[in-house]
């Protein structure tokens, strides 16, 4: 069942999917409307799941259940996957929700993103630093996402990569 997004209780679960590009303001609507549909028969075992999604700045889809609700099972999570699969190959042009490069937040407040590989080139040019604002896409629930949604490079999982560099 659909909810709205703000309705969620703080303690809802949310997963972050990654698009590997920017999505126009009207692949966003697209997106947006096909996952309200998608949500709101959202089930686990037969048992509606109350559950909403957003897509913020035109690069993540949160999508967030209610567990105190209903629980989302194993398979219902791989259902919200094929999903995501699916409205990336509906909308076309290239979309993969499923993109693993780290998303740094520009002075502009824009999204750009590094490979994975070329993160250690990044923080030795100094184009990643430990003040750098970066996409927390580890959050976990709605609450986490609210406080910790964007973070220090430093405070995040990319803290690895600054042993050797200053703050």
């Amino acid at each position: 069942m659909w909810i709205d997004f703000d309705k969620l209780p703080d303690q809802a679960r949310v997963w972050v999917y990654q698009a590997n590009r920017p999505l126009s303001d009207d692949e966003v609507t697209d997106i947006q409307q096909a996952l309200r549909s998608a949500l709101a028969q959202w089930a686990a075992h037969g048992q509606p799941l109350l559950a909403s999604a957003e897509v913020v700045a035109n690069r993540f889809v949160v999508v967030a259940v209610d567990e105190g609700y209903n629980l989302p099972s194993g398979c219902s999570i791989d259902s919200s996957v094929r999903t995501l699969q699916a409205i990336g190959q509906q909308i076309g042009q290239g979309i993969d929700f499923f993109d693993r490069s780290a998303a740094l937040q520009t002075a502009e407040g824009h999204v750009q993103t590094v490979a994975l590989p070329d993160i250690k080139a990044a923080v030795a040019v100094g184009s990643l630093t430990p003040n750098t604002i970066v996409f927390n896409t580890l959050v976990k629930t709605k609450e986490e996402y609210s406080a910790n949604w964007t973070v220090r490079a430093a405070d995040s999982w990319l803290k690895r990569y600054f042993k050797n560099v200053t703050a």
